[in-house]
């Protein structure tokens, strides 16, 4: 078997890099670690000056306000953790704010729950306002909206958080920033003959066991949802890195060759939400194109507006439609962008027009190219292409 090289942070396009309480918050001051975040704000700056867009997923809202509201119990009720979010968020919104414009960068706060992941019209608002921020060149901050979410609808640790923003967005790489440089046969601190594993191929069941067992105190990670990230975003073809962030900047040491372990991504990751798309989401409606529409859909292009014909069905925008080429076979398969009585007063029109027609200016596409799947002529078999 042929080993696969390591990723590196060189390669990066698109970076989501997750950072813990313990590396920004000082627990002697019970404030941000100025000096650490200027570091990193300078580390992404760097990258952004190389056309690498880069989202920060931060704990540390509950760990800033914790002293302030007398909440230094090891262990906090749920009632009392919102409490806490609710106060904290400020806090880290603004220690991310100074130290990124420090360095001529514009951060943004994006609070998500697992039911913004979860469902498709959530899913595709939260995707859609994270490019767009990159797009505009801001630097997307987000946390778990830990004030309103319940425990039922909870991650729990932004390291799961973080593997489905990356697999949201379809990033290339996911750094977890960590208190130790990577995953190891077993805990280093209990076993001296501990091996370090700098490239993990696969996600098996001996890998995961090397997780151990959540960490005492205020952390709510440890190496085992670590793993739980790495299997959500390799799965999605995202290469992850396990590395230390106790340096001045962490990213750079990354990139110059610091011991981390790279969780390789899978192969056919990029394509499974496709032949979810294709295959296990039933068609709520359809939409008719023209010749036009449907020769740009085979070159890879979006559909927009000015080709659909006509509308079948009632769906909502996120729900999953068909597409029809002009003979009636099944075209393509993809998630709708607006719902069937909008999509319905935009068809045949152009895209400056969107706005006039709703009252409200939407997307420009009926369906994007991320969100659409072309099919072979049978569609039980239908296969996504690289679109």
């Amino acid at each position: 078997m042929i080993r696969r090289p390591a990723p590196s942070l060189t390669d990066a396009k698109l970076l989501v890099v997750k950072i813990g309480s313990a590396l920004i918050v000082d627990p002697a001051a019970a404030a941000p670690r100025a000096a650490w975040l200027d570091g990193m704000a300078a580390d992404i700056a760097q990258l952004r000056a190389r056309s690498v867009g880069v989202i920060v997923v931060s704990s540390g809202a509950i760990a800033l306000a914790r002293r302030q509201l007398g909440l230094m119990q090891p262990r906090l009720r749920l009632e009392e953790k919102q409490a806490a979010a609710s106060v904290g968020q400020i806090r880290l919104a603004q220690a991310w704010s100074e130290a990124l414009s420090a360095h001529g960068l514009v951060a943004a706060q994006l609070l998500l729950t697992m039911d913004d992941t979860e469902d498709r019209r959530r899913y595709l608002n939260a995707r859609a306002t994270l490019r767009t921020l990159l797009e505009l060149g801001a630097i997307p901050v987000i946390n778990e909206n830990d004030s309103v979410a319940t425990g039922e609808i909870r991650f729990g640790d932004n390291d799961r958080l973080a593997g489905r923003v990356a697999e949201m967005v379809e990033a290339d790489q996911l750094v977890l920033l960590s208190d130790i440089d990577g995953l190891y046969t077993a805990d280093p601190k209990r076993d001296p003959a501990a091996r370090h594993l700098p490239i993990i191929d696969a996600l098996t069941p001996e890998i995961e066991a090397m997780g151990g067992a959540p960490p005492p105190g205020f952390s709510s990670g440890g190496m085992r949802t670590k793993l739980v990230a790495a299997r959500i975003a390799t799965q999605a073809g995202c290469a992850m890195a396990v590395a230390l962030g106790h340096t001045e900047h962490p990213l750079a040491a990354l990139q110059d060759g610091a011991r981390c372990t790279w969780f390789l991504p899978q192969p056919g990751g990029r394509s499974a939400r496709k032949r979810w798309i294709a295959g296990s989401l039933a068609p709520l409606g359809r939409l008719h194109v023209d010749a036009g529409a449907a020769s740009a859909i085979k070159r890879g292009s979006s559909l927009l507006p000015a080709g659909v014909v006509t509308i079948e069905g009632d769906f909502e925008r996120g729900d999953a439609v068909e597409i029809l080429a002009p003979d009636a076979s099944s075209l393509a398969r993809g998630l709708a962008g607006y719902s069937a009585q909008d999509a319905r007063l935009i068809a045949r029109h152009r895209t400056d027009e969107i706005e006039a027609l709703l009252g409200w200016r939407g997307r420009d596409e009926i369906v994007h190219r991320d969100d659409l799947v072309l099919l072979t002529p049978d569609p039980a078999k239908a296969v996504p292409e690289a679109i």
